[in-house]
């Protein structure tokens, strides 16, 4: 497996398209915007090779018996699956940000185990191919984007009607050799600093739409995939050099999202896991969602642990930590992060085995576990806003703290206890802005489905005609 300088080294040998800023990104691995993210991504390699990272971080390959990767392996068991969600907390707990790779490993899990019904119903040969191309991911230990959430235009609209068809992937030829496409991905995370892009298709499709039901793998840099990176609050503070003010310099803020623009890409057979059968998108797209919508609960359940830490923090540095409100906010911020994090190990507890052999979570907690995310983030962080007091938006530059003329003074007014010096309350006071304001929490209600998405699912899950049944019994209605 590779350490953390061997990925870093590995993406400068890649060619990707990269653009930021109205600008070339020449090197992901140098340029202010994007070198953040490459590091914490490079944290799931550099920490394979420590003694406590190998036990949450590898796993026993099925394909090969090799061990590989936890984000490159197919579930076996449900403690697998908790397993899981105990290493993306690891990682959020030493990152405070997006390691960016839980994707492509939801991303493979589910198509592992729909080609298999795939191929059972229609004598195909794609869950074959998969499994060949997933010996060659593990055998490299590459890092794969999963890249589900297409532009889709007119929401109204299904795809074949879209009056520009380009605003979700589809199949624009079939050639001996394998299919070439069109289409574009948002939102998508560690896209610019990944080896490999894995596309599925967004929605259950009809018919009609038969084109757009596309699964299949393309190399960040091959020829006609361009990627334009997305903006993130306070972005600019990485270019001015202030470490300081962008509160995670280590690992930056979130996952570092982009764009993917797919012109006219061509994909062999041997990448192409789904091609025209629209039937299967529906458990494509809702197995995803479910394993996707697992992970909340890990990474934000480690997010939360920073953030709390940082909180209680402040409040030490500012004076008020013995206060007994401030530690009646504490302890509500450390319920509601495990109550995140025991929906991860529930809904995982709960997996069942699919027809491939690969395990999933239940739905309907899955589901549960990310609706919460929406709404128990923006309360633990308005919690530490609370806290930590409005000097969170109010604070000068860090170079307005270094000037020759002004810094002494900014020093003096800023320093709140004799225990720690202004610099290392304005430190925390930045981490908590980085992690709780913006970028960050938009990511929490949108990243895996809006809350829509989920209720939909709740409902649909919630098997409400037995819940009525119990009613019925209990009253006497016959």
């Amino acid at each position: 497996m590779m350490t953390a300088r061997q990925y870093i080294e590995s993406l400068r040998e890649r060619k990707t398209r990269v653009f930021a800023f109205g600008e070339r990104v020449e090197d992901v691995v140098k340029h202010p915007a994007t070198a953040p993210h490459v590091r914490c991504a490079a944290m799931t390699y550099g920490l394979v090779h420590t003694e406590e990272g190998a036990a949450l971080l590898t796993a026993r390959s099925h394909l090969t018996g090799k061990t590989v990767n936890r984000f490159l392996h197919i579930h076996q068991s449900a403690e697998d699956l908790v397993t899981k969600v105990k290493m993306l907390r690891f990682l959020a707990q030493r990152t405070g940000s997006c390691f960016q790779r839980c994707v492509g490993l939801d991303g493979i899990n589910a198509v592992y185990s729909t080609t298999y019904e795939i191929d059972a119903a229609k004598s195909t040969e794609y869950h074959q191919r998969l499994a060949a191309y997933l010996k060659d991911m593990q055998e490299k230990d590459l890092m794969i984007c999963g890249a589900m959430t297409d532009s889709k235009g007119d929401r109204s609209l299904p795809p074949s009607q879209q009056p520009d068809p380009d605003v979700f992937v589809h199949v624009t030829e079939r050639r001996k050799d394998g299919i070439v496409i069109r289409g574009s991905k948002q939102h998508q995370t560690g896209a610019v600093n990944s080896h490999e892009i894995l596309l599925m298709p967004t929605t259950a499709l009809r018919e009609a739409d038969k084109d757009f039901a596309v699964a299949c793998a393309v190399p960040a840099d091959a020829p006609g995939v361009t990627m334009v990176f997305g903006r993130q609050s306070n972005d600019y503070r990485k270019f001015l050099g202030e470490k300081i003010d962008s509160g995670n310099p280590a690992f930056g803020l979130v996952g570092g999202e982009a764009i993917i623009i797919l012109e006219d890409v061509f994909v062999p057979w041997e990448r192409v896991f789904m091609c025209g059968e629209y039937e299967f998108s529906g458990m494509l797209v809702e197995r995803f969602a479910s394993l996707h919508r697992q992970n909340y609960g890990g990474c934000k359940g480690g997010v939360s642990d920073v953030i709390t830490g940082a909180t209680a923090l402040a409040a030490e540095l500012n004076g008020c930590a013995s206060a007994s409100h401030v530690r009646d906010k504490l302890t509500e911020m450390m319920h509601l992060t495990e109550t995140l994090y025991c929906c991860s190990i529930a809904c995982s507890s709960e997996g069942k085995k699919t027809k491939s052999g690969a395990y999933i979570v239940d739905p309907l907690l899955a589901n549960v576990c990310k609706h919460n995310v929406t709404r128990y983030i923006y309360e633990i962080s308005r919690l530490s806003h609370d806290i930590a007091g409005g000097v969170i938006a109010t604070l000068p530059s860090e170079k307005d703290f270094r000037n020759e003329e002004i810094g002494e003074m900014l020093h003096k007014h800023y320093k709140a206890t004799d225990t720690a010096s202004a610099e290392d309350r304005i430190r925390v006071l930045r981490l908590i802005e980085n992690m709780t304001a913006g970028t960050a929490l938009v990511e929490s209600m949108h990243g895996a489905g809006s809350p829509q998405a989920q209720r939909v699912m709740i409902y649909r899950q919630g098997n409400l005609e037995q819940k009525k049944e119990f009613a019925r019994t209990l009253c006497g209605i016959k």
